[in-house]
């Protein structure tokens, strides 16, 4: 009787187990290796975004309200770039919530960038204290989060689904509530 019930607790189990990701721990062992270069990435992409934003003539400003209008209009957010197997995992693993999120690559890589994009990678490292200039780029409920290592740290501990749910996230395909109705 009791090999039953435990058979049926594991088959009850696996399917909810086998829909969450698990961050990959190569990927979050790279990704905080990658903060030992942050001083050189700094540099670099202070220089790219002056020269290829001067010869483009990107408004800064405006990147930056166009960086706060998609943190206002989208409850989970991420900066990417297309090829970075960091932003791919940080993807993977906001799809493993089930979460909606909104999506903004900037391009292949970070040496691939034009003018605006460049701009937009130095714009925003200011919203993190550290002032990281890699992506991904990670917004939840408004703020910055950080990166893959930090989202990745997040959902292991268990703290990004908590996190999710007090920004409101709603679940792919469910309607986003108001946040207060008297009929809800």
């Amino acid at each position: 009787q009791l090999t039953k019930i435990m058979k049926f607790i594991i088959a009850a189990l696996i399917p909810a187990m086998a829909s969450a990701y698990a961050p990959n721990p190569v990927i979050g062992i790279a990704a905080k290796g990658m903060s030992l270069l942050k001083p050189i990435f700094k540099i670099e992409a202070e220089l790219q975004a002056a020269a290829l934003g001067a010869i483009s003539k990107v408004d800064k400003e405006t990147v930056i309200a166009e960086i706060n209008d998609a943190k206002t209009k989208n409850k989970a957010l991420i900066y990417t770039y297309g090829l970075s197997p960091f932003s791919s995992e940080a993807v993977n693993i906001l799809e493993g919530t089930e979460c909606e999120f909104e999506q903004i690559e900037l391009g292949p890589e970070w040496f691939l960038l034009g003018g605006k994009e460049s701009v937009t990678r130095v714009a925003l490292s200011e919203q993190l204290e550290s002032g990281a200039t890699s992506l991904p780029k990670i917004f939840i409920g408004g703020e910055c989060i950080g990166g893959c290592s930090e989202l990745s740290a997040l959902s292991e501990s268990g703290e990004l689904e908590s996190l999710l749910k007090s920004a409101r996230v709603p679940k792919k395909g469910q309607k986003s509530k108001p946040a207060f109705s008297f009929f809800n």
